[in-house]
């Protein structure tokens, strides 16, 4: 067919997309360089749930370059696309459509309920892989694979199974961030900081006899010159519900005012639990009044300080974030309280905060309160506060794994591009906590763990292996769910068949390459080099190219609330895919955020519109394709000055593809095809073109 005077980026892309599947040229396994060795890139699965938004075109932008690049050079090649089932998003997602016809998760049970989830995953699961398409993306579609698939499912718990019983997965109780909407443990990537305006309290808390010297001026050696006699110590929070839970007061070493304080019991207002005054450096003499009321089990830091200094651990929150103080045996011991705290149990948090208040003023335990304005963690999908919540779940035994993830790294046996980014990966590893990966979902790879009546553990890779273990005794199974980072921890190896011994894992693994953003390089990258390390013994990857992130053109996160979304699938519309994707790979370069302008994609449409001119000039001018063509043999000046550019040209690209520099190769193509190629290559052409040379080349 001959190419239209105009080009239609929607018609154009359609028809090639198709032309292309038909083809079965992005099937792996037909690779016709049989010296080079398999090139395989694995998606980082988008979730189920999920459209496609421009970090995603981004990222598979890249990753279809490198894809298309080694097929064009004879590499097997083999990009695995699938989907993560997203476990809370998608519990969320169904439950709301269950809301629209007045029925709840509860109501329908466990099992109907995840029947429902399969519905809605058949029905609208493939949004984003048929986005990806339109994209241009040239995977390998046969094989898409979804991390609630029966072999994959099967893959994630025999590695949980063989973990535990290395010791490496076990039961405990931490702090963790808690949604209180889903009533599920949630991960720090899951958790939204937005600045407040609130309000900082100051509360006094008495001595529980006696009173101490508070220094109020200094000499230049820090000593006190002047002092004044105080029963009560003043410290400042944003939280005041929290103080039931308190278990110490903490002062800095080094700060002189209240050294005649440390050592002392304070009483607990409302609460009448006695209290230590203790030293940690934690405390900043500098910030609120410098004594700091300690909550072990509802703050992150003050968890660090009660372990330090050995202090008490008091829930004080049920999981839907109301006061627990009846039943609530640690909370219960020793304390000698005021009638109105029994008016707090089953208060929702904040309303408790109200009422606290309240006491505090009457009992003149209240300083003074200020505006301020600080950091408030939310659940980015609740848009709820998380509570910091100490419970029992499950955790990887991360410390564990770290030595040898930091071993194939530093050795280079991985590679991470640019230089740089090791720091970030080597900082994570070297401050590692244990990983919490249980979640209170019913939708995700259930914890293949049964107790009996005794709470005795049996961990099995099914129900007959656990009962076996178990003998006569009646079983019931943890009805927790497993983190979707667990799961997606595994994709190299669970996409490839593992862990029976299949031909694609033995071929395709491990992977070339993984295209990841920065902001998941703890998330992910890491605890898939852990988890692959610690199940089969190889590196995941040999290379790991890290990209930026996208923001506006003025540098802002992209968000509905700003305005400032550029939807990739509008912008293909508008302006074409090969446009938004060229304009995405002449952005990659090495940094943390990257400024994307619709104007830049309109100039790159122009890009576009000139290849196609070009194309149908060569096309009028019935130039084709010859097999035999040899390039020694050219006699015109201007052919063998194209000739000598396009090779300079290509071996550019082939410099700067070594390197992973998208942006560079996008310039010297850009400059190549409209200012040599087009600009004079076409227009010498012409003449030879309209010659009656017989020898033209």
């Amino acid at each position: 067919m001959s190419l239209d005077s105009k080009f239609n980026a929607k018609e154009a892309e359609k028809r090639i997309f198709s032309l292309w599947q038909e083809s079965g040229v992005f099937r792996s396994g037909q690779g016709k360089n049989t010296k080079a060795p398999p090139y395989s890139i694995m998606i980082p699965p988008p979730n189920v749930t999920g459209s496609l938004h421009i970090g995603h075109a981004f990222n598979n932008t890249l990753q279809d370059i490198l894809a298309r690049l080694h097929r064009m050079k004879g590499y097997d090649v083999l990009w695995q696309p699938g989907q993560d089932h997203a476990g809370i998003a998608t519990q969320m997602v169904v439950e709301r459509e269950l809301e629209k016809e007045g029925k709840k998760r509860e109501s329908l049970g466990r099992e109907k309920f995840l029947e429902k989830v399969w519905e809605w995953k058949e029905k609208s699961g493939d949004t984003i892989i048929n986005q990806l398409k339109r994209l241009g993306a040239s995977c390998d579609w046969d094989r898409n694979r979804f991390t609630m698939d029966p072999d994959f499912q099967k893959s994630v718990i025999k590695v949980f199974v063989d973990f535990y019983h290395k010791g490496l997965i076990y039961k405990g109780t931490k702090l963790v961030n808690w949604d209180p909407k889903f009533q599920t443990a949630i991960s720090d990537l899951e958790v939204e900081q937005i600045e407040v305006n609130g309000y900082l309290w100051e509360l006094k808390y008495f001595l529980e006899e006696g009173s101490f010297k508070f220094g109020l001026e200094f000499d230049e050696d820090g000593n006190v010159t002047k002092y004044e006699d105080r029963n009560y110590c003043i410290i400042a929070t944003t939280r005041p519900e929290t103080l039931l839970g308190d278990t110490a007061v903490i002062v800095n070493s080094k700060d002189q005012r209240y050294k005649d304080l440390v050592g002392r019991k304070l009483v607990l207002p409302i609460v009448g639990r006695i209290i230590p005054v203790i030293q940690d450096d934690y405390a900043d003499p500098n910030k609120g009044t410098g004594a700091v009321k300690i909550t072990p089990a509802h703050d992150f830091n003050d968890w660090e300080v009660g372990k330090r200094n050995n202090l008490r651990e008091i829930n004080i929150f049920d999981e839907k974030a109301h006061i627990k103080i009846e039943e609530n045996e640690e909370f219960l011991r020793d304390i000698n309280p005021v009638e109105e705290l029994w008016g707090l149990h089953g208060l929702e948090r904040f309303e408790a905060r109200e009422k606290i208040l309240e006491v505090l003023k009457k009992y003149d335990w209240f300083e003074q309160e200020s505006s301020d304005t600080h950091y408030v963690p939310h659940g980015d999908r609740s848009k709820v506060v998380v509570e910091p919540f100490l419970t029992s779940q499950w955790f990887v035994d991360t410390k564990k794994l770290v030595d040898r993830a930091m071993q194939v790294v530093k050795s280079n046996e991985i590679e991470i591009i640019p230089e740089r980014d090791k720091k970030v990966y080597f900082n994570w590893l070297e401050n590692i906590e244990p990983w919490c990966i249980s979640r209170q979902l019913w939708w995700g790879h259930q914890i293949p763990v049964w107790y009996d009546e005794n709470g005795t553990e049996y961990c099995a890779e099914t129900e007959e292996e656990a009962k076996t273990l178990a003998g006569e005794k009646v079983l019931f199974r943890d009805p927790d769910v497993l983190d979707t980072w667990f799961s997606s921890g595994i994709w190299p190896i669970g996409t490839l068949g593992w862990p029976e011994k299949t031909k694609e894992l033995e071929k395709y693994y491990p992977t070339s390459v993984l295209v990841t953003g920065f902001d998941i390089i703890f998330f992910w990258v890491a605890r898939m080099i852990m988890m692959q390390l610690a199940t089969v013994g190889k590196v995941p990857f040999k290379k790991v190219y890290v990209h930026a992130l996208v923001r506006d053109e003025k540098g802002k996160k992209m968000s509905k609330s700003l305005g400032n979304v550029l939807d990739p699938l509008i912008l293909i519309d508008k302006y074409g895919a090969d446009a938004l994707r060229f304009t995405l790979a002449a952005m990659a370069v090495t940094g943390r955020d990257l400024k994307l302008s619709e104007s830049r994609i309109e100039g790159y449409r122009n890009f576009v519109t000139k290849i196609w001119n070009a194309a149908r000039f060569i096309e009028l001018n019935n130039c084709t394709l010859n097999e035999d063509f040899d390039p020694m043999l050219t006699k015109q000046p201007a052919n063998i000055w194209i000739i000598s550019e396009t090779k300079r040209t290509l071996e550019l690209v082939e410099e700067n593809f070594e390197k992973f520099r998208f942006n560079d190769i996008a310039n010297i193509l850009y400059n190549h095809t409209w200012k040599v190629f087009c600009d004079w290559y076409v227009e010498f052409s012409k003449a030879l073109l309209n010659s009656s040379d017989s020898k033209i080349v």
